[in-house]
């Protein structure tokens, strides 16, 4: 006996490729109108002086936000657009990341095996110094983030590193994210070519197009910043490490400066890297040296 398995007819097939085809274009023609507002990326003449880079990105945005008051690009797209701020403030009655802090509190004051506490790692015990991360460490000759330090501070004391991205991690940070609102970002530069290296290759990655939509950071976070990309807000680069880490409704949990920074890599279909690694943490760095002035206003949430 042959059975004969159902086909698809011609018209059919015709259908679902015309429909692919659709898809496909409309797509493209979203990333490249993305590429094309993108497309006079804010570059500093002076590829030497991050501190030029620093006054002429926050200028751009200033001139591209005039109603938006500093301190208010650390919120992001509710900065930019009054009907999201009207929901976040409704939201922030009962913040999303409480339970987060709650448990960071907890653990944060909790010892260690060895009876010492995080707090033994940090200057002045850890209380108001997010808005120096991240920083360069002469003796490694590398930025460390504030993840970083969190990791090394637990396997110093005999402890086993936390994930990077999320859980503890993200609960850990906002308890010191909180303690510095307010304080603005105080990022440094330190007079060492290997600081200076970090920062230009911060800079470099937040500008290289990469990935199958040949998109960089800059695509989406410079000029079409405030825009609308499918039902997102596009939040301005300025200030945007400000509120980390956050608790986003698309996520249902706290994510660290990390998470944040490797779930765009895969929206932008770019392989995303590994989870603390150099080119992460000096994106981070060139980062938040452009946002020195903003102040901190974590832990956050987003959509």
């Amino acid at each position: 006996m042959v059975i004969e398995m159902p086909t698809q007819s011609d018209g059919e097939n015709r259908m679902i490729k015309a429909n692919k085809r659709t898809r496909f274009s409309v797509a493209v023609s979203v990333v490249c109108a993305l590429m094309l507002l993108a497309s006079v990326p804010v570059k500093a003449a002076d590829a030497t002086n991050p501190e030029a880079d620093r006054k002429a990105f926050q200028a751009f945005f200033f001139a591209k936000f005039p109603k938006v008051a500093k301190d208010d690009f650390a919120n992001g797209p509710y900065a930019v657009n009054e009907g999201m701020r009207k929901q976040w403030k409704e939201i922030m009655e009962f913040p999303p990341y409480d339970p987060a802090l709650d448990e960071g509190h907890t653990e944060w004051d909790k010892p260690f095996a060895n009876g010492k506490t995080y707090a033994d790692c940090f200057d002045n015990k850890g209380e108001g110094i997010r808005q120096t991360y991240p920083r360069f460490i002469a003796a490694t000759g590398q930025v460390e983030t504030l993840e970083g330090a969190i990791n090394r501070c637990r396997v110093e004391n005999g402890e086993k590193p936390l994930n990077w991205m999320t859980g503890m991690m993200a609960s850990l940070t906002a308890v010191m994210a909180e303690s510095s609102r307010g304080k603005p970002f105080d990022i440094t530069i330190p007079d060492d070519p290997r600081a200076l290296a970090a920062y230009e290759r911060g800079k470099e990655f937040f500008y290289a197009r990469k990935g199958q939509l040949g998109m960089s950071c800059a695509s989406c976070h410079v000029s079409p910043a405030g825009e609308r990309m499918r039902g997102d807000i596009l939040a301005p680069a300025l200030g945007i490490l400000a509120a980390m880490p956050i608790y986003r409704s698309d996520w249902g949990s706290m994510g660290t400066t990390i998470r944040r920074i490797s779930s765009c890599s895969a929206q932008t279909r770019s392989l995303p890297l590994e989870d603390n690694g150099e080119d992460y943490r000096d994106l981070e760095y060139f980062l938040s040296y452009m946002s020195n002035g903003i102040a901190i206003a974590g832990p956050g949430t987003r959509p």
